[in-house]
């Protein structure tokens, strides 16, 4: 494999089947100028991102931050991908890293940082909070560095964001979203929901959908059929009343019309989660 540019000792940039990537392996640069061939045996991972901009980004973090965060990082993302099922986008290559560096860094000037969405980001992202917490298993068993949980909720939402392709900002604002209807419904029908039945589950996916249009001020694009929704105003009458409420409170909190689509199933939803 040729060195097209070095970043560091242990990090080069390549070519793969066409491709640029970014090759680690420690002191595969050493002593080398590009245009030079590489040992296969030095070749420790090979990275090959999609986008450009996020691989323009990715080389100028390696130059900057440790070979052993990016190591970290890379088997954390891993276990992510195992344990989750789901695609995570490539730019959670530089979030996570870019957050564990930080966070232990700011753990050794003792400066921690409390995380306000912290209860939020267990109940509503429980999958991605676990492996948060495995995550700082894994930051402890490297660098001998025990973070609090408040890390690992920060690492469950990078791992939100990767899913839903989003900035950390879209997402704590989509979190807030999720909560706030929570309330609502939690209040009207004076409950506490079954966090562990699968209408809830349910319930939550749809919610992260409608407030991922909500921050991008998008909408369902069809209409309902005419009496469909007359059809569940009246079958599920409590739910739709419910779901007024929820749509008045958007409209003035977030400056955002929720359509009658939306409203539907929103009414649907919330008749599966709060019946016994």
């Amino acid at each position: 494999m040729k060195i097209i540019k070095i970043l560091n000792n242990n990090v080069i940039v390549s070519e793969k089947d066409e491709q640029e990537v970014i090759v680690m392996g420690r002191g595969i640069a050493f002593n080398k100028r590009a245009g030079e061939e590489v040992s296969s045996d030095k070749i420790e991972k090979i990275f090959t991102l999609e986008d450009q901009d996020i691989t323009t980004k990715f080389k100028s973090l390696i130059a900057e931050i440790p070979m052993e965060y990016m190591e970290l990082s890379e088997k954390i993302i891993h276990y992510a991908k195992l344990k989750l099922g789901k695609k995570l986008n490539d730019s959670i290559y530089i979030s996570l890293t870019d957050h564990i560096h930080f966070a232990i860094e700011r753990y050794h000037n003792n400066l921690p940082i409390k995380n306000g969405l912290l209860w939020e980001t267990k109940h509503l992202y429980n999958e991605e909070f676990e492996v948060g917490l495995e995550a700082l298993n894994m930051i402890c068993d490297q660098f001998n560095v025990i973070l609090p949980e408040d890390e690992a909720g920060f690492i469950a939402l990078h791992l939100v964001n990767a899913q839903l392709n989003e900035d950390m900002t879209n997402t704590v604002d989509m979190t807030k979203v999720i909560q706030d209807i929570l309330t609502i419904v939690k209040y009207s029908f004076k409950i506490e929901f079954d966090e562990s039945s699968l209408n809830y589950h349910r319930f939550i996916t749809h919610l992260k959908f409608l407030a991922h249009r909500l921050v991008k001020g998008e909408h369902y694009n069809n209409p309902p059929e005419d009496d469909l929704l007359n059809v569940i105003m009246t079958k599920y009458p409590e739910a739709y009343k419910c779901s007024l409420k929820i749509k008045k409170f958007i409209e003035k909190q977030y400056r955002y019309e929720l359509t009658e689509e939306e409203i539907l199933y929103l009414t649907i939803h919330i008749e599966r989660v709060v019946k016994k």
